[in-house]
């Protein structure tokens, strides 16, 4: 039989480090084609690129893996993946990340990474968003690896299910004190902003965006009490935005 075919991608960038752990890890499951952005592309959400072309680059980080480069954003290159690098052929799991970051809770909302294991699950391919809680480049991925295995081995032995995709994070602790996986809800928490206001130097203002993430949810069924508790967080979530409870209170405007 021949092996799964599994697109990996992320929001980071192609040369960044988390990009190379999820390689690593999915060429051990099947074959491996990469297409990711050029550049960092953090916060992107489900942008996609409609006013200039999109460039393509056939590049080689990773050696023995078909590895693409693109000028667009996460979505883009899921699209660039199935329309054009892979449009003959079918995905069987797409891979997003390992991100530098968390993306539990309200993140997902604006995660590239996640946004790209969206696009996925909406072009009917299986898809998980991985990411680790720590922001640095030389995050140690070494600890998760097991765990990430383990995960796109049982989405790959699954029955596909449409619109369906996880969203997992990873605490940033040592093998030893990880204490396992975590089927959880995403927990209800925000980013209380502001704008933090500079002048550059010619006098103009600029303005940069910053803030408190803030969590009032501390039921133990979330994936922030997941994480907080030394768990990896696994939250199912899918594209359906629509806030089903209200549809009944709304009836009397037909």
């Amino acid at each position: 039989m021949s092996k799964p075919l599994i697109l990996v991608t992320n929001d980071d960038g192609i040369v960044a480090p988390g990009i190379k752990a999820l390689v690593e890890v999915a060429a051990t499951l099947g074959e491996v084609v990469v297409v990711a952005p050029d550049s960092p592309q953090s916060g992107k959400g489900h942008a996609i690129t409609i006013h200039e072309p999109l460039r393509l680059n056939k590049v080689n980080p990773f050696p023995g893996i078909e590895s693409w480069e693109s000028s667009g954003t996460p979505v883009d290159c899921v699209k660039l993946a199935k329309h054009v690098v892979l449009k003959d052929r079918n995905i069987d799991l797409c891979v997003s990340g390992i991100n530098h970051g968390s993306n539990a809770s309200i993140n997902i909302i604006y995660s590239g990474t996640m946004s790209a294991a969206m696009e996925a699950a909406l072009e009917s391919i299986r898809s998980i968003g991985f990411s680790l809680l720590d922001y640095s480049f030389d995050a140690d991925f070494e600890p998760a690896k097991p765990y990430i295995r383990k995960i796109m081995g049982y989405m790959l032995a699954r029955p596909f299910q449409p619109g369906y995709l996880l969203n997992v994070n990873i605490p940033k602790l040592p093998s030893d004190q990880l204490r396992g996986l975590k089927v959880c809800r995403q927990a209800d928490a925000r980013w209380i902003e502001k704008m933090i206001e500079g002048r550059d130097p010619a006098g103009r203002p600029y303005y940069w965006l910053s803030g408190d993430f803030v969590n009032n949810d501390h039921q133990e069924d979330t994936d922030i009490w997941a994480l907080e508790n030394g768990y990896i967080s696994i939250v199912p979530s899918m594209h359906d935005l629509t806030n089903y409870p209200a549809i009944p209170t709304l009836k009397d405007l037909e």
